[in-house]
């Protein structure tokens, strides 16, 4: 065979194997897919920007670097319920590698996913409501942390009678389509009858039926309890129009109420325990299985007071009780 036809053939043989080795070598070159998380926000995202700021932050300090180490999909659900399960199916569709949710999705996404690791930033009563079998052996594909609300609610009446002079009756303001909220309020009406106090429910299930019901109350109740979910946590501003138009004392779980003009709150702090499920997270995605990650509960309590609010409707706080307070917000 002539040598020039010689060297064809091999030049050809060549860039035939370069062609076929390169899709090979292009692949192994693609940036690996990163660990992905689901974050589904029971409200909306401003309503839970120090919780999520929290969360990222604490992300970051463990490695895990948004956009860089590790993937985040946000969908937020405005208060609606409704959604949760249509936000969830989108996750698994997804494929993330593990859920971070709240109260009510909770439950949605447990129904959807028995593979796919599921963690709680908050929930009110996971072994009451079946979302783990133990707190010190959850089981299963889901953990987190527990906001023990039932063991707050003396405390809470507790610390409204202080500065409630003179207080017979009160009311409750919750959603009864949430379990979670349910259980809160059952709760609350067995700590009242422990203090003899008298109680009005205010059940909602809807954002048209919060003016209606402080229609049906105002005169009646020396004070206002509210029960936190989704919805309501989504319409707070609207609760604390109302509230202070009625000019009731009011008493929050958690301090976001109050920098929102209610009155004072007691309970865990969020952005806690949304960095602490940051540290599940990061447990998960090197390996360990929610089955083997113990449930925790809240370790920081804030008692936060709003003396402008306290102002506004004419209640005059004790100072040994400001003095008490975790923050006062003037």
């Amino acid at each position: 065979m002539p040598f020039d036809q010689l060297k064809r053939r091999e030049f050809i043989s060549l860039i035939g194997g370069v062609a076929a080795a390169w899709p090979l070598g292009a692949r192994a070159q693609q940036p690996a897919k990163l660990p992905t998380i689901g974050f589904l926000g029971s409200t909306t995202p401003s309503g839970q920007s120090q919780w999520t700021a929290a969360f990222v932050q604490q992300l970051r300090e463990l490695g895990w670097i948004e956009g860089r180490t590790v993937a985040i999909q946000y969908r937020w659900a405005e208060g609606r319920s409704e959604r949760y399960a249509e936000f969830v199916a989108k996750f698994v569709r997804l494929k993330v590698d593990v859920i971070v949710t709240v109260g009510a999705a909770v439950d949605a996404a447990k129904q959807a996913t028995a593979v796919i690791p599921i963690v709680f930033a908050v929930a009110g009563d996971p072994v009451g409501s079946g979302l783990v079998a133990s707190l010190a052996r959850p089981g299963g594909n889901v953990t987190g942390l527990s906001l023990q609300n039932t063991d707050l609610a003396g405390k809470r009446l507790e610390l409204l009678r202080e500065v409630v002079p003179g207080l017979r009756r009160f009311a409750i303001l919750g959603n009864i389509g949430y379990r979670g909220a349910e259980l809160e309020m059952n709760e609350i009406q067995e700590a009242a009858r422990k203090l003899a106090l008298e109680v009005d429910m205010l059940e909602i299930r809807r954002a048209e039926d919060i003016a209606p019901v402080f229609e049906a109350v105002k005169g009646r109740a020396d004070a206002l309890y509210v029960v936190p979910d989704a919805l309501v946590s989504t319409y707070r501003i609207r609760i604390n129009t109302l509230v202070l138009g009625a000019r009731l004392p009011t008493m929050y779980n958690f301090r976001e109420y109050v920098e929102g003009g209610g009155l004072m709150s007691y309970g865990p702090n969020f952005a806690d325990l949304f960095r602490r499920a940051a540290e599940f997270v990061d447990k998960i995605l090197r390996g360990t299985k929610p089955a083997d990650i113990p449930v925790e509960q809240p370790t920081k309590f804030d008692l936060v007071i709003n003396l402008t609010t306290a102002k506004a409707i004419g209640l005059k706080i004790p100072e040994t009780f400001l003095l008490r307070a975790d923050e006062v917000i003037e």
